[in-house]
């Protein structure tokens, strides 16, 4: 369902557009935010240097560290009395990253969420089930208010509670299940312990994101539930959910809004364009916020773009799956390699469950990683729960063999129990570091 004619308008049109709404947040950002303004003299730029996007490489970079230096709100571009909603990131290293929205910016995100929703396959009338959590973080809330500009029936049910979500989704029969692919994995496996069949739900769409997640994991939460499985991208300092989303006739990159953000793709070491379809750190300018404007936001994601009209007929620019993150990177032995990569060649496994973790680990005066995998019910009776029995541990040389022929990267594997490893309530926590612990010998 197209909402918005942005969607199937012509090269020329959107960039015509986009360029007169950069010339708009340029001149904001440099007659209200310091930071800017300071920046734009230090690099002998003017207002009136900006005339199209072919001059936005003329402008500074945005860094998280820049929003932190300024914390909380010395960013904002409105005057306090504009700002109606503040979100913030976890803070998971440092002051969080805060974030504030005008009331037309709350108008504008939910318009544009309500056309991402869309684009995933959901339509008016029906009922969504939002299992993204609610707060500071902006995946409850935005989903929301896109959901309800859309005309769907919002069941805002945050993250946890996951018996009690089973139950709702079963009364109230929503079409789109919206929360992190590691979260509703769990709620699919509750579904199956309580024996019930999952794909037997009212459920025809979901929307996954906030994580990276890996096409294997797509096909799993696919089968699992009888759905088409859709991504959706998006990051507070830039609005939140909603920046892109991908299409459930294609599935084949995610539909960038960009009526309201502009994006590059640059290569993360020299800070300069890479070609279409090359792989690279995703950098996006708001093009209509009022409060808090970005300019040639650093993402960290890995990802690239394409220019292509998608089979779907929409005409928008579409960025591939995020890869990964930058500071995610594992180096493994001299090899890098993201943890989405890991999951990608695990999920091709029988014996093991879509659930993983990878401990960093000392051994010696170096780093280690050993890797936590899995089995599944089926292979545990097998075993009679002998987690002792040879099969275990040729299933642990399987692993090995698969990460070193793949990924290129040797590592220790533990094969554990099921339900060892801790399930999502939220987003997944992949990397554990324990370096700080008793080193190994």
């Amino acid at each position: 369902m197209i909402l918005h004619s942005i969607e199937t308008s012509s090269r020329n049109e959107i960039e015509d557009l986009q360029s007169e709404r950069l010339r708009e947040t340029v001149k904001r950002v440099y007659e209200n935010v310091p930071f800017y303004k300071e920046k734009f003299k230090e690099m002998n730029v003017t207002i009136e240097d900006i005339k199209d996007l072919h001059d936005i490489q003329k402008l500074p970079f945005t860094v998280k560290k820049d929003l932190r230096d300024h914390y909380p709100f010395g960013l904002f571009a409105a005057d306090q009395k504009e700002i109606v909603r503040i979100h913030a990131s976890s803070g998971t290293s440092g002051k969080p990253t805060v974030v504030g929205y005008t009331r037309k910016d709350i108008d504008s995100w939910a318009e544009i969420v309500a056309r991402a929703i869309a684009i995933a396959g959901g339509n008016p009338g029906e009922v969504l089930h939002n299992a993204y959590g609610y707060g500071l973080f902006t995946g409850g809330l935005g989903l929301h208010y896109g959901s309800e500009a859309l005309g769907m029936a919002t069941v805002p049910i945050s993250g946890g509670n996951t018996e009690r979500q089973i139950t709702l989704i079963e009364d109230f029969k929503p079409t789109v299940i919206c929360g992190t692919p590691s979260y509703v994995l769990n709620i699919v496996e509750t579904m199956e312990e309580m024996g019930k069949n999952p794909t037997e739900t009212s459920l025809k769409y979901g929307i996954f994101g906030a994580e990276p997640w890996s096409e294997e994991m797509r096909r799993t939460l696919e089968g699992k539930l009888g759905i088409k499985a859709c991504d959706i991208y998006g990051l507070s300092e830039v609005i939140g959910p909603g920046v892109s989303m991908e299409c459930h006739e294609a599935q084949d990159g995610l539909h960038v809004a960009e009526d309201h953000f502009y994006v590059e793709v640059i290569d993360p070491k020299t800070l300069l364009p890479v070609e279409e379809g090359e792989e690279g750190e995703l950098v996006f300018t708001s093009l209509t916020k009022e409060a808090f404007p970005v300019i040639r936001y650093r993402t960290g994601d890995i990802a690239s773009i394409t220019k292509e009209r998608c089979a779907c007929g929409r005409t928008t620019v579409r960025m591939s799956r995020v890869k990964g993150r930058i500071d995610d990177m594992l180096i493994i032995r001299g090899v890098n390699v993201f943890p989405s990569e890991i999951e990608h060649f695990l999920l091709t496994l029988h014996d093991l469950v879509p659930h993983y973790q990878l401990h960093l680990l000392k051994k010696g005066s170096l780093d280690t990683v050993q890797l936590h995998v899995e089995v599944s019910e089926e292979f545990y009776n097998n075993i009679k729960g002998n987690m002792e029995d040879e099969k275990v541990n040729l299933l642990a040389r399987e692993v090995q063999h698969l990460m070193k022929s793949s990924c290129l990267v040797s590592m220790d594997v533990k094969v554990l129990e099921p339900k060892s490893i801790p399930r999502s309530q939220g987003k997944a926590v992949r990397v554990v570091d324990r370096r700080n612990e008793e080193v190994i010998v």
